[in-house]
């Protein structure tokens, strides 16, 4: 066995205050187990402007009280002492754990720390920075990852998620902290009551939900923690309590029904829709397990029901909420991979439009304004005259916000599938679609993007590549990310850039189609066109 390992080892069992991790890491060492070692000790997680995430598990590679009171020691010493900092969780394996240790380490650094009354939705601590003019939050949790992660996500003042350079002067303040069993440790925290959640309710609930209220809706939070605070949220906008599927009803951080938590996952829905086949629902709604994002599904023609894609629920909130606010000084903003058709609504109206990178840090900077934000991965961010309630995604709200969008096509007989027709119509039909490459070896990743950079293909599906963006060079508009943008022609597009937190390539396709006969006929011809796309597109990769 590698003495360095057995050394850092030793080191990390010497000051970790959790007998559950101790006993694993004594187990490795007395089995002689290098090459478990190596994985939690030959690297360690790093803190970026996702904060951290990964497998639970001994180590400075892995999620454990070590590695939190890490990050709250050096999120302590980036605020110093008197800064307020509030904490949320959510359901999964040990966050209540995380979230008392990052309190008690930040008031024994001299700091304030309030902590959410229970496991709580994401959005809900995004909220109650602001509300609470916190210096900045912390909120324990995974979001969709599989039962043996966790992660820890930081907020600043504003109530939006880190950017840098904040990331990086709390990245090298983690490094500077020495063991975590010297650490002062604090007890004065305070614990917030339901009081602030139902300042939440209140703030979604004076979103532009119209006036219509019939509506049969199924639900599922997925064994997340959503489903109270989506239930409650219903029955104050005075809607019915939704359906909601009774195996994931409650929260529980194996995730038993689903081999995967994340409502884009295929067979995640199952449940959902057959619990709305059984009960005839208008629509059909999940949240991820913390609650941050939103996906939606409709009844359609034929008699089941399909669920729409991130980018078609974005454009039909988009002009929702653009219809329903006034003022020039409106911004609504996506991202450089979510659908177009946001601009071209944004621009029928008069609203000015922003495109940012992933990830909805950056959509929170699109600039003053702002009243409405996406992002294509089920990530919304709905406002009103007064503005964003939250300055994240917001699973809740959106939800909200979906059923009365639903239910007054309900009232004027018409559906969600009625509007997304409309928007064709008007815009011409903005489909989308991805190609994702997972794969074993990362070096291949950086081999393909390396070969389309040095040779960018000039056509793609049939169409002429227009412009190659290398998206590492930054612009006036974009700071640098890994990333190539192809505009073609006919006002079709193809972004690649790799997965920030998989080992997958990601490429994410837009056509756009005039309609100038019948719609489903437009969809087929989209799909046709994304099809070629796709398969040229793998080719280019040689993956």
């Amino acid at each position: 066995m590698s003495s360095d390992l057995v050394r850092l080892a030793r080191s990390w069992l010497a000051q970790d205050p959790d007998p559950e991790t101790r006993a694993e890491l004594a187990a490795l060492l007395e089995n002689g187990d290098d090459d478990a070692l190596r994985e939690r000790f030959g690297g360690k997680l790093e803190f970026g402007t996702a904060g951290l995430r990964g497998e639970l598990g001994a180590g400075p590679n892995r999620m454990n009280r070590v590695t939190v009171m890490r990050a709250a020691a050096g999120l302590a010493e980036v605020l110093g002492p008197g800064g307020h900092v509030v904490i949320g969780y959510d359901a999964r394996h040990k966050s209540d754990v995380f979230a008392r240790d990052t309190a008690a380490v930040l008031t024994g650094a001299g700091l304030r720390a309030s902590v959410l009354p229970s496991p709580l939705p994401t959005p809900v601590l995004a909220f109650a920075v602001r509300r609470l003019g916190a210096d900045a939050g912390v909120t324990v949790t995974a979001s969709h990852n599989p039962p043996r992660d966790n992660g820890y996500k930081v907020y600043w003042g504003d109530g939006s998620q880190i950017v840098p350079p904040i990331d990086a002067e709390i990245s090298a303040a983690i490094d500077a902290v020495g063991p975590v069993s010297e650490l002062p440790l604090g007890s004065g925290w305070t614990e917030l009551g339901d009081d602030l959640v139902a300042a939440y309710l209140e703030a979604v609930t004076a979103l532009p939900l119209g006036d219509a209220r019939e509506l049969r809706v199924a639900y599922t939070p997925l064994h997340g923690v959503g489903g109270a605070t989506l239930t409650r949220a219903f029955l104050a906008a005075g809607f019915d309590a939704p359906a909601t599927v009774e195996a994931q009803a409650a929260p529980d951080p194996d995730f038993p029904t689903v081999a995967f938590p994340n409502p884009e996952e295929p067979g995640a829905m199952d449940l959902a829709l057959e619990l709305a086949r059984r009960v005839g629902a208008d629509l059909v709604l999940a949240n991820d397990p913390d609650a941050d994002r939103c996906a939606v599904g409709v009844p359609t023609p034929g008699g089941d029901y399909r669920m729409l894609t991130g980018d078609e629920v974005g454009t039909l909130l988009g002009e929702h909420v653009i219809r329903r606010t006034s003022g020039d000084g409106r911004l609504v903003a996506t991202t450089i991979v979510s659908s177009s058709l946001l601009g071209a609504i944004a621009s029928e109206y008069g609203v000015r439009h922003a495109e940012t990178l992933t990830g909805f840090k950056w959509i929170m900077k699109a600039g003053e304004g702002l009243v409405f934000g996406y992002e294509e991965a089920l990530g919304y961010s709905v406002g009103s005259e007064a503005g964003l309630p939250v300055h994240d995604k917001d699973g809740i709200g959106a939800a909200l916000t979906v059923a009365g969008l639903a239910a007054q096509a309900r009232l004027d007989g018409r559906t969600l599938l009625d509007l997304l027709d409309d928007q064709a119509r008007r815009y011409g039909l903005h489909a989308t679609s991805q190609l994702s490459v997972r794969v074993d070896d990362v070096s291949l990743i950086t081999g393909a993007m390396a070969r389309l950079r040095a040779a960018p293909p000039v056509e793609l599906g049939g169409r002429k590549v227009e412009s190659a963006d290398d998206l590492s060079e930054g612009s006036a508009d974009l700071p640098p990310t890994d990333g190539l943008r192809y505009r073609l022609s006919d006002g079709a597009r193809v972004v690649v850039r790799p997965s920030g937190t998989e080992p997958k390539l990601k490429c994410y396709l837009e056509v756009v189609v005039p309609v100038t006969g019948e719609v489903p006929a437009a969809r087929e011809q989209a799909v046709r066109a994304l099809d070629a796309l796709k398969a040229d597109l793998s080719a280019a990769l040689g993956l």
